[in-house]
Formats: C-alpha cells, sequence, structure tokens
C-alpha cells in the first residue's frame, strides 16, 4: 500500500534509483531538485532533504512549500508538491506539481497523491488551484480533470505549450 511521507536520508538509496530510472535531468516537478543539488554523496543528499523539510537549520529552506515521496515499503513510486502561493513558481508550473517514476505509472497513484495533496492544500486556505501541465501529457490531463479541474486555457511556456487547470476546493462556489 503505498503512502506519502516527508522526504528522508533513509531512503538515499531508493531515491537514487527512481532518479536512475528516470535518467539524466531534473526529472519530475515534484521533487524540487534544482541544478546545484548534489543528491548523488550522502552529505548533498541530507542537504537537500533539509531544504524540502524546511529544516531551519538547512540553507534556502523552501517554507513555501510542502513536498511528499510516494513510497511503498522502501521503494520512491515518485513525488509530489503543494506550492502554499500563486508567487514563486506556482504561476508557471501550478500549486502542485508530481512526477511517478516509469515502472510504477499506470497504477492510479498521481489521482491518489494529487487527491491527498488537495486535502492540504484546502487545510491551508487555498480555495482553488492551479494545476498546469504539457498539452501531450494526457495522464496528467486525466489525472487533474478527475479531481475536477476546469481547463482555464493553454500558454506557451520556456517548455511548450501548456494546459493551465483550476481545481475548486470542494464545497467552494
Amino acid at each position: 500500500m503505498p503512502e506519502l511521507i516527508a522526504p528522508t536520508t533513509r531512503l538515499h538509496s531508493a531515491w537514487l534509483e527512481a532518479r536512475d530510472e528516470w535518467g539524466p535531468g531534473l526529472h519530475e516537478d515534484g521533487f524540487g531538485l534544482e541544478p546545484a543539488d548534489e543528491v548523488d554523496p550522502p552529505d548533498g543528499f541530507a542537504a537537500w532533504v533539509a531544504r524540502l523539510t524546511d529544516d531551519p537549520t538547512a540553507a534556502g529552506t523552501d517554507r513555501g512549500c510542502t513536498y511528499r515521496w510516494i513510497v511503498e515499503g522502501d521503494r520512491v513510486l515518485g513525488g509530489i508538491a503543494l506550492r502554499h502561493g500563486l508567487d514563486g513558481q506556482a504561476p508557471q508550473f501550478g500549486h502542485i506539481g508530481y512526477g511517478i517514476r516509469p515502472s510504477s505509472r499506470r497504477r492510479g497513484l498521481a489521482t491518489w497523491a494529487l487527491g491527498r495533496m488537495l486535502t492540504e492544500a484546502w487545510a491551508l486556505g487555498l480555495d482553488r488551484v492551479l494545476m498546469v501541465c504539457a498539452v501531450d501529457n494526457l495522464a496528467s490531463v486525466r489525472t487533474i480533470e478527475r479531481h475536477g479541474g476546469l481547463l482555464e486555457g493553454v500558454r506557451d511556456t520556456e517548455h511548450g505549450p501548456a494546459r493551465r487547470y483550476w481545481i475548486k476546493a470542494w464545497g467552494a462556489s
């Protein structure tokens, strides 16, 4: 049974395995990986995890975002991030971004994780959440629409055209 957990150094090897399955690059939005992050050595991984988990001693702590890893046992299946406001990266990437490693796709994990993060968004007081995905990412389109996402439109971004959806809080008008 999958669960959402805060990033942890305990899963260093498992996270590296997931990253290696994706191949080179910054991977998916839900991990909060920046170009300068050195995650291979244990100390670099620990510094990155500290930044993601709001450790007040970590340089560059991201207090405006909640990160969760999608895990099953000791296996990292994906990541999901909730940006708390509509500033910073949220206008470009949305309030919530996620990614599921290739071998774990088509199991409904993104839909499941998005539902849990929407609950966290409503608890933070957000009455609607912006979701952004590539025009040709039909799996994300289905995931967003399953949660009531309404298409605002398509905009050009530095990564190509992207669909923009809004999901209203349950019971919000």
